[in-house]
């Protein structure tokens, strides 16, 4: 797999982004994973790929990657991206300058409306409905993607003057290093195929809420419940009785319920920065649960 130069980092915003534990993944690979050779890595809820780009731009010996999600604007945003980095860079050009044209805010919500009703329509082709991904994702409020029970995208207006709708400079890297890239769309378990001897899946789910009140999963229509991470553990068996390696995060519920769940596996429990509350004062560190099914890591 070829390697750009420059870093490559997510073009979207996305909540549950994995930048701020890059370093305890790291820790936490295969003590021998740069001995593998022919890597394949597969990702199955990539989101917003920060965990893809920092692997694919650090780990020469990956020689495929596969990614997915059952989100498809997002599946759609990516390969778009991959495959039309000048024409979408045009079309991102031409939406920011029209959003900076408006001189109140009374005009770019209205402008805002009208771009996120026109996303709704789920009629467009990959490149406008790319370009109004980025565009929403860079003016709704806090950068949140959300949808309704019908699928529809329902986060309202951020009151953003001058957001940067286009950084050419990202979507070039990402689309270099996407070129190899296989992306899938769909439910995450048919990325089992595409395993094939030295494979390494990172599974990064919809986060078990830790209270009642802080669920945000709302990515897709489909709930994301604890039935379907039981579903998503079970999955793992499936992946390690093939003879692959997996390494898995999620919320680490004072419950117990991963602890238990993930009992068969190695368990860490690690601080990591969360900011899915709009609140600041109400951030801060929290601790995840980083799941693998081997014992030696790179760094204990």
């Amino acid at each position: 797999m070829k390697l750009t130069e420059s870093v490559a980092k997510p073009f979207i915003k996305w909540v549950g982004g994995k930048t701020q534990l890059i370093e305890q993944l790291e820790a936490l690979l295969p003590a021998d994973f740069d001995d593998w050779k022919d890597v394949t890595y597969i990702e199955p809820f990539v989101g917003g790929g920060a965990m893809l780009f920092y692997m694919l731009r650090t780990h020469a010996n990956i020689k495929t990657a596969v990614i997915n999600d059952i989100n498809s604007d997002l599946t759609t945003c990516y390969k778009v991206v991959r495959d039309y980095p000048s024409e979408l860079e045009n079309a991102l050009q031409q939406i920011q300058a029209e959003y900076y044209a408006l001189s109140s805010e009374e005009e770019r919500k209205a402008f805002y409306i009208q771009r996120r009703d026109e996303f709704n329509t789920k009629s467009l082709d990959p490149l406008r409905n790319t370009t109004l991904f980025f565009f929403l994702n860079r003016t709704c409020f806090n950068g949140l993607y959300r949808v309704n029970k019908a699928g529809l995208f329902n986060v309202p207006f951020g009151r953003y003057n001058h957001p940067q709708i286009c950084d050419a400079k990202t979507l070039y890297v990402d689309s270099e290093l996407l070129k190899d890239v296989e992306i899938l769309t769909g439910d995450y378990q048919e990325t089992l195929s595409r395993a094939k001897d030295n494979t390494l899946f990172y599974f990064d789910p919809p986060y078990r809420p830790l209270n009642n009140t802080s669920s945000f999963n709302d990515y897709t229509k489909e709930a994301f419940n604890d039935l379907a991470q039981i579903r998503l553990k079970e999955f793992c068996d499936k992946v390690v009785a093939s003879g692959y390696h997996f390494m898995l995060s999620n919320s680490d519920c004072p419950d117990g319920f991963f602890d238990d769940l993930y009992s068969p596996y190695f368990i860490d429990h690690v601080w990591a920065s969360r900011s899915v509350n709009a609140n600041a004062s109400k951030r801060g560190k929290l601790t995840e649960i980083l799941v693998h099914d081997y014992k030696e890591v790179k760094h204990s």
